[in-house]
């Protein structure tokens, strides 16, 4: 005090400095608090969205607890959705390029320009929505699922990562989230294949299938229609058609994560509000015929016959010996055709069809038994003296991993917001499958009522799929940021 009393200028100088001062040492403040929950930070967090500090996450501000999820419209929306059906509530049928298909496409479509998203759709029909990020020269993050039904199936499989996502993309935006990297829902065309018998089609042909574009040339339906001729009614493949604009480069996306009913029981039975995927088994089908002699039930003797019926019942056995003898609980086989030809009580069968199913998370294990049912149907038509007429593998896809920062995502997004979890694989495949071609992928599971699924009893409460959308959301934000 005295030097300023002695220093008229130098006093005048420290005046000036004072307020510069002051807002110094406010930053300096900030900055040291940078670790504490300060109410500066998080605001320019929240409203800028981007982090300003490396730990906590802006998802551990105050802000978290406002992830706000209008369940109640959402139930709603589901409800709606499951109306465009072929068959009658509470069953939905809901097939590929049908009316109540483009019904469905609309509704979906409409939901999404009411969340601000832009909207487009490739030569097959699988629908983008595209929440554009700060960034939009960068990968975006994507989300989604399907919304076709299987006959007389269930209305939450597919559908709550449809509208799920939508609702995720509102939450952020309530929120009022800004994400670096762009946000893009995929409703992704025919994951079942009821009508053309090819599962996944879309997502199989965005990650870039030659074999499934060859194939879509001659494919037709059970009326005779073709696959293009149908896309065409709906809307798609239009003329000049061409269907590998479909088709995605690896890396297109930076991540995808889809949200998903479990389709199990696992969760329900254990209490757990989510699963995180950390694997996909991927089937494999067999198709396999027997030709034998047949004949008259009550003419031809026991030791002259060639019953192309009990071969093909003895290699229906060998399946599940072969799958048990893998010694792992993830190898699963099933018999889910099996005809018998002329079908006649007082007839031996002359011919024999069925078609197998085998799956599982490690792809030589699967491999190894179905090798051994080939065997198994060579040995078998020997010792019953009748012809292996086909053993034709229909599909072999390989497995599917999880990327290890999409679980962390997933993992870190649970524990924010409280939730019980474990890590778990996926015995029914996804559109997930063939994303994780092109893109860094995950799951979200939430439990499902006694793990039905693929009938009109499936449902999951509105609290699980509440819990799934909010951990979705999270999920989405902390990948847009990276």
């Amino acid at each position: 005090m005295g030097l300023l009393r002695s220093s008229p200028s130098l006093s005048l100088v420290c005046l000036l400095l004072l307020p510069l001062l002051l807002f110094l040492s406010s930053v300096a403040a900030v900055v040291g608090r940078a670790g504490e929950d300060d109410p500066t930070i998080r605001t320019m967090e929240e409203f800028s969205g981007y982090p300003f500090r490396e730990s906590p996450s802006w998802a551990e501000a105050d802000s978290l607890f406002s992830l706000s999820v209008e369940s109640e419209n959402l139930q709603k929306q589901i409800d709606e959705l499951a109306s465009f059906s072929d068959t009658p509530a509470p069953s939905v049928t809901r097939i590929l390029y049908t009316d109540k298909d483009v019904t469905a496409r609309r509704y979906v479509k409409n939901l999404m320009g009411l969340a601000g998203l832009s909207v487009r759709e490739d030569a097959v029909g699988n629908i983008f929505g595209r929440w554009e990020g700060l960034e939009p020269e960068l990968p975006a993050v994507a989300t989604g699922s399907h919304m076709d039904a299987i006959p007389y199936s269930g209305k939450y499989d597919g559908v709550v990562g449809v509208l799920g996502a939508i609702e995720a993309i509102n939450v952020l935006r309530r929120l009022g989230f800004k994400p670096k990297r762009s946000l893009e829902i995929i409703v992704f065309t025919s994951e079942e294949p009821t009508r053309f018998g090819i599962s996944c089609l879309g997502s199989r042909l965005m990650a870039g299938s030659e074999a499934l574009l060859k194939a879509l040339e001659t494919t037709i339906d059970n009326q005779n229609i073709s696959f293009l001729d149908t896309a065409k009614s709906a809307g798609y493949a239009q003329d000049p058609v061409d269907l590998t604009s479909v088709f995605l480069k690896k890396g297109a996306y930076a991540g995808f994560v889809e949200l998903h009913i479990e389709q199990g029981p696992i969760l329900e039975e254990e209490g757990v509000s989510i699963g995180i995927v950390t694997a996909i088994a991927a089937p494999a089908s067999i198709k396999v015929d027997f030709e034998g002699s047949g004949g008259h039930a009550g003419a031809v003797l026991m030791p002259y016959r060639n019953d192309a019926g009990l071969a093909v019942a003895e290699l229906a056995l060998a399946v599940e010996k072969h799958v048990l003898e893998s010694g792992s609980i993830d190898t699963v086989g099933t018999v889910g055709i099996l005809q018998l030809h002329p079908g006649a009580i007082n007839s031996i069968p002359s011919k024999s069809h069925l078609e197998i199913d085998t799956r599982d998370i490690d792809e030589e294990r699967r491999n190894a038994v179905m090798e051994k049912i080939r065997q198994s149907a060579i040995r078998i038509a020997k010792d019953r003296v009748v012809k292996l007429a086909e053993f034709k593998i229909v599909n072999q896809d390989p497995p599917a991993l999880s990327d290890e920062s999409v679980i962390r995502a997933m993992e870190s997004a649970s524990k924010d917001l409280k939730l019980s979890h474990k890590l778990m694989i996926s015995r029914a495949y996804h559109d997930s499958l063939f994303m994780a071609r092109v893109s860094p992928m995950g799951m979200i599971f939430i439990p499902c009522y006694k793990g039905y699924s693929h009938k009109p009893e499936e449902h999951s409460s509105i609290q699980d799929i509440t819990n799934g959308v909010k951990v979705l959301a999270l999920t989405l934000a902390k990948l847009s940021l990276k």
